[in-house]
């Protein structure tokens, strides 16, 4: 859905008295510790939304070889999981914009972030809201598996 779309659902949830959760991320290459990170992620609420990187901002953030797998297909593989309420993809560099108008109760993060560095963090929590850092899954990550892949020829 469009970023206009998940505010509007996120903003009826909350006004039906449900609690918000959102990440963000590339998932790019989506593999097991991904389901695992979005599955915990629920647990933290009563909808989750997810926001994805475009294809732009991938490469501003990881390179001109990212993504791997297109923003659209990207977006529609985590809509089709059971724990994922809504997608929207975004387009800036960090997630500071779409966070600010989702305006989600809970925002979760991989532990693998410093707790201040978290983009957000300041939007969700100057509302009463949270941040949690979640474990990521050892064993898994897409640099992994693409080096993987690289590795096998």
């Amino acid at each position: 859905m469009t970023i206009d779309e998940a505010a509007a659902l996120a903003e009826r949830l909350r006004r039906d008295g449900k609690r918000v959760v959102f990440t963000n991320g590339v998932f790019d290459l989506l593999h097991p510790g991904h389901v695992r990170y979005l599955q915990h992620a629920r647990t933290l609420g009563d909808a989750l939304i997810v926001g994805v990187n475009s294809d732009r901002s991938v490469r501003a953030n990881k390179g001109p070889s990212r993504p791997i797998t297109p923003e659209a297909e990207r977006a529609e593989l985590l809509a089709a999981l059971a724990c994922v309420d809504a997608v929207a993809i975004f387009d800036e560099d960090t997630p500071a914009e779409i966070i600010k108008r989702i305006q989600p109760d809970i925002l979760v993060k991989g532990a693998d972030w410093a707790a201040d560095a978290i983009v957000g963090r300041d939007t969700v929590e100057a509302r009463g809201g949270r941040v949690v850092r979640v474990d990521i899954e050892p064993g898994w990550s897409t640099s992994a598996i693409i080096d993987k892949v690289k590795n096998a020829r």
